[in-house]
């Protein structure tokens, strides 16, 4: 096993791994350098919200922090509230609360394993494998471990092409979304405010200004101009076990025929969504079955369709947007943004493509970028991961999704070879695993992870 194992981020993936190796016994006992880059870590910018009005988008029955007891979430929030059922869509920020809570307990019991955990409030803005272990850099101080585990989440956003650097500096044009919602004050005046993206940051965005700028007017700007999908009222259960689909799909790993075969699904079932749930336990297996080429012919074409049925909003949140919609305060709009220039007035002028061809300008008092995760390596500004990447510790996957890994976690190097003693989980295994950002695929990495790391013919 490995003895003394850094880990490197402070968000959900990070403090489900921590919990589940500090709960383990071994012989020798563990030591744990966590960097998690906050004095309070768990929540991460996911479950960081403050906000009521951003849910979770999955039932809380299926939210538990470990393989091994899925339904841990439900039960503590049935501590708190015993009138909540396990269909229930509850609160992001309640899910931080739980978090932190578990991480904390498992920290607590840590010392009677034998165990110790060492939490430091800081980055780690350098990582340096070598044969005999790794060397973690972190403001003026340098650290030893004999395993890192990078569990950093997406990467910071990066602003659209076409966006002016005087835009930015204005403060009108918002890149990341959340510390802006986060410092959000209530405002009365009759603003205009585009919305780029019509992802699930998109809905939780126009909940809140929603909300405290009333008089506010919402554009939303996206490629198809789509929102999330909804989720059905009640739990549903796929008619099977999907099995005959899924070996179809495995047969012909080919994306215009998994598109043929999905269709033809959901044409006959009581619901699509059923379908679409029946393929999550193998989403993994069949992306890995995919070829490259056939990879990128889906990000390119069909990614858009399958975020949007597979990332669905909870109902009442539909009916909040559909409300809003319906009051003439959001109008969705199909195009691509060209260009965001500051004017002499303090405004954004934006100029976007419409279908069809030709370009549409209209001005704005707030623009708010939200594209979703970024994952891009190779162009981020991450300090530690553009280290890793220009030092040759890591490969970026060529996608833009992620590092280069096997399905255990192990990284590859610049020569693609894994390496035995630096991993990832979360975000940035989805070139290789596709699904592995929610929960439920988090759990199961952090399982399986621990079992790596712990394992007896490990080296120490």
């Amino acid at each position: 096993m490995f003895h003394k194992v850094a880990i490197i981020g402070g968000g959900a993936a990070a403090a489900t791994l921590v919990s589940e190796l500090l709960e383990r016994g071994t012989k020798p006992p563990l030591h744990l350098d966590w960097y998690a880059g906050a004095p309070e870590p768990g929540r991460g910018i996911a479950y960081g919200t403050p906000s009521g009005e951003h849910l979770l988008n999955v039932r809380a029955a299926s939210m538990g922090m470990f393989v091994s007891k899925p339904g841990g979430f439900l039960e503590y929030a049935q501590e708190r509230d015993p009138s909540v059922k396990g269909s229930d869509f509850l609160p992001r920020r309640l899910y931080g609360d739980f978090l932190q809570s578990r991480v904390a307990q498992a920290i607590r019991n840590a010392p009677a394993l034998g165990h110790d955990i060492n939490i430091l409030p800081l980055s780690a803005e350098s990582l340096v494998p070598s044969s005999d272990g790794v060397t973690i850099g972190y403001g003026d101080n340098e650290a030893r471990a004999d395993a890192a585990v990078l569990a950093i989440g997406s990467l910071p956003p990066r602003p659209l092409p076409g966006v002016e650097d005087a835009a930015i500096a204005s403060g009108r044009y918002v890149v990341d979304p959340w510390p802006f919602l986060a410092g959000a004050v209530d405002d009365d005046r009759p603003l205009r405010v585009l919305v780029i993206g019509l992802g699930l940051t998109a809905v939780d965005v126009l909940l809140e200004l929603s909300r405290r700028w009333p008089n506010a007017r919402f554009d939303a700007l996206s490629r198809h101009g789509k929102l999330p999908e909804p989720h059905l009222a009640a739990a549903s259960a796929p008619a099977d076990d999907g099995g005959e689909l899924v070996d179809a799909m495995r047969d012909d790993p080919n994306v215009r025929a998994w598109l043929r075969r999905l269709r033809d699904a959901t044409a006959h079932a009581e619901d699509w969504r059923t379908v679409i749930d029946g393929l999550r336990p193998h989403t993994q297996a069949l992306w890995r079955d995919l070829p490259r080429g056939e990879r990128a012919r889906f990000l390119r074409h069909a990614r858009w369709a399958w975020e949007r049925a597979r990332h669905r909003m909870p109902p009442q949140v539909a009916a909040k947007i559909a409300s809003l919609e319906k009051a003439g305060r959001l109008t969705r709009d199909r195009g691509r943004m060209r260009s965001v220039h500051l004017t002499p007035d303090g405004v954004l002028d934006v100029t976007r493509g419409v279908p069809g061809g030709g370009d549409v300008v209209q001005s704005y008092d707030v623009v708010i970028q939200t594209v979703g995760l970024n994952t891009d390596t190779q162009r981020t500004e991450h300090p530690l991961i553009r280290q890793l990447v220009l030092g040759g510790h890591v490969a970026p996957e060529a996608e833009g999704l992620g590092l280069m890994a096997e399905t255990d976690g192990r990284l590859h190097d610049a020569s693609g070879k894994p390496r035995a003693n630096v991993f990832a989980i979360g975000s940035l295994l989805r070139g290789t695993l596709w699904e592995s950002t929610a929960i439920p695929e988090i759990r199961k990495q952090a399982q399986a992870l621990a079992n790596l790391l712990l394992s007896p013919d490990k080296r120490r």
